[in-house]
């Protein structure tokens, strides 16, 4: 559990920073046509990675704006310091710090720190998972029409707009409600915790799923592939659910990829 404190720790850390610069000048920047970055993500990312590597100088890092760095270690930190930036730009009050640790290639525990509501959600590898002090578990849901799903959009949307717009489609029709809040380690968690049964997203990367990936699974949920394989975070594309209702999610995506 040494590693789960360290990255709890550190997230609260990191969220200080995110709330000092809440609703101060972010000094906003475009990583791309729809990718921002602000000094917030900066401050908060250079924040974990020196306490990292001051306490773990043989562990590697993965972390959003800085990339890969340290040794080629079995140990990584998966670092997202700011998961929902564009909201945070807008002062959208949906965004968090995300912190996952792999060992030897399998995620082992993961912190998901939501700094405006003061939730901190985490897990470690067959201890379960928890949001403050309290368990959580995935819901009861077992028919996707009387689901509530989450989802997102990737960044290059406009690239991919039919493809996106599709699936969104596709569940719309066939579950009870869809919303999309902007932090994908959030909507991860709220399946983990039953506020949601199921979510699914294209364009991810390792630092947006870690954290929110062990979560779900410790919860008692299942994450894949689009095609059912067991999700990996290197992998782009995630469906997650509370397992019941994996399979007619999995059937909506097949029914969209079908030429």
């Amino acid at each position: 559990m040494e590693y789960l404190d360290v990255a709890a720790e550190l997230a609260h850390a990191a969220g200080d920073v995110l709330r000092h610069y809440a609703s101060r000048d972010k000094q906003v920047e475009f990583k791309g046509k729809s990718n921002l970055v602000t000094v917030a993500d900066r401050e908060s990312e250079a924040l974990i990675v020196r306490e990292i590597r001051r306490r773990y100088p043989a562990h590697s890092i993965l972390a959003e704006e800085s990339g890969i760095s340290g040794a080629a270690a079995d140990a990584c930190w998966i670092i997202d310091p700011l998961d929902g930036t564009t909201n945070y730009a807008h002062q959208f009050p949906v965004y968090s710090v995300s912190i996952g640790f792999e060992l030897h290639g399998i995620l082992e525990c993961g912190v998901v720190f939501d700094p405006v509501r003061d939730e901190t959600f985490r897990a470690a590898r067959g201890k379960g998972a928890w949001l403050n002090d309290q368990p959580i578990a995935v819901s009861c849901v077992g028919k996707l029409a009387e689901g509530l799903l989450l989802t997102g959009f990737p960044y290059d949307f406009r690239e991919r707009a039919d493809e996106a717009l599709a699936l969104f489609r596709a569940f719309l029709v066939r579950s009870q409600a869809v919303r999309r809040a902007g932090s994908a380690a959030l909507d991860l968690c709220y399946v983990a915790a039953g506020r949601s049964d199921g979510f699914w997203e294209l364009g991810l990367n390792p630092w947006d799923t870690a954290a929110g990936t062990i979560v779900l699974e410790e919860a008692g949920g299942r994450a894949s592939d689009f095609s059912g394989n067991d999700f990996t975070i290197r992998g782009t594309a995630i469906l997650a659910s509370n397992g019941l209702i994996h399979g007619e999610m999995l059937d909506a995506i097949e029914r969209v990829r079908q030429p």
